[in-house]
């Protein structure tokens, strides 16, 4: 198994709040949410968030023992709660938070998780390429801006209605019919999308950010099959320059355009037998999750 690496901070001026780690057999990906105000909620930053968690998910994954991802992630999103609570004010809806992507090689199976929307690229051996997300932030995003039709941007009642709009999908983060994120409360790691595929029926995967899958939505320079050719020629890499050479030529030297942080991970599925048992190397063992 190879995993290549690739991650662009947005912006110069600001930390990368994306995360990107990988142990023998699995691989994290994360993306912080950059909440405006939440420096003052929280002394370590959005960026400390996601790599505190992420470091804490690779600890777990790299055990091998076959838990649920869920409950990896449920015990990295207590731990790292734990790390900052009596500094910080972590139950403000605006304090530090991540999308997780986790990716696990488990027994003949490729195992996902997902909270928020962060892109699954499942590269299928007949030459398909299907794409796994968790669709309830966008979702609810969209319905709490739904007042904004008809609103002229730029007056005080566009502003107005956005501010509302930002608080209404704020109180949806975490709530029962709402959208899930990693913050802190282990109890969302529950919530999260999962699934398996037999890894007999994959080429590979790769986890794009948010930022990342730019390329596909809204910019449009490919779609997911170009994703796949030109992770065959170019790599993570090759992806993320295309996004900023575009975002480049768009901005013309203006804000109007703000590029976000963006990360993929390419995991390629060549087998790597132990010569003593036969397993998959880093195949784990023990309980896996429900299939889809």
């Amino acid at each position: 198994m190879h995993v290549s690496l690739a991650t662009s901070a947005g912006r110069a001026s600001r930390p990368n709040e994306d995360f990107i780690g990988a142990v023998p057999g699995a691989v994290v990906l994360l993306d912080g949410a950059g909440i405006p105000g939440s420096e003052a909620l929280c002394a370590h930053g959005v960026a400390w968030y996601t790599h505190r968690l992420g470091g804490t998910l690779l600890g777990g994954l790299s055990r091998a023992d076959g838990r649920d991802l869920a409950a990896i992630l449920a015990d990295a999103i207590a731990e790292t709660a734990a790390a900052h609570r009596a500094t910080c004010d972590i139950a403000d809806p605006s304090s530090p938070q991540a999308t997780v992507l986790i990716a696990r090689a488990h027994r003949g199976r490729l195992e996902h998780l997902l909270l928020a929307d962060s892109y699954l690229m499942l590269e299928e051996v007949g030459g398909g390429v299907r794409v796994v997300t968790d669709e309830r932030e966008v979702a609810a995003r969209r319905e709490c801006a739904a007042p904004l039709a008809g609103s002229t941007p730029g007056t005080p009642e566009y502003d107005h209605i956005r501010a509302s709009c930002a608080l209404a999908l704020r109180a949806r983060r975490n709530q029962p019919g709402g959208y899930w994120i990693a913050k802190d409360d282990p109890r969302a790691a529950w919530e999260a999308v999962t699934g398996s595929h037999s890894l007999d029926e994959l080429h590979g995967i790769a986890l794009l950010s948010n930022g990342a899958s730019r390329i596909v939505g809204p910019y449009g320079l490919t779609d997911w099959r170009g994703v796949r050719d030109l992770l065959a020629s170019d790599g993570p890499s090759g992806v993320l320059r295309r996004v900023r050479e575009f975002e480049d030529q768009v901005r013309g030297g203006s804000d109007a355009l703000v590029p976000d942080d963006a990360t993929v991970a390419h995991y390629r599925l060549v087998p790597c037998w132990s010569t003593s048992s036969k397993v998959p190397y880093g195949s784990g063992e023990g309980r896996r999750r429900t299939t889809s």
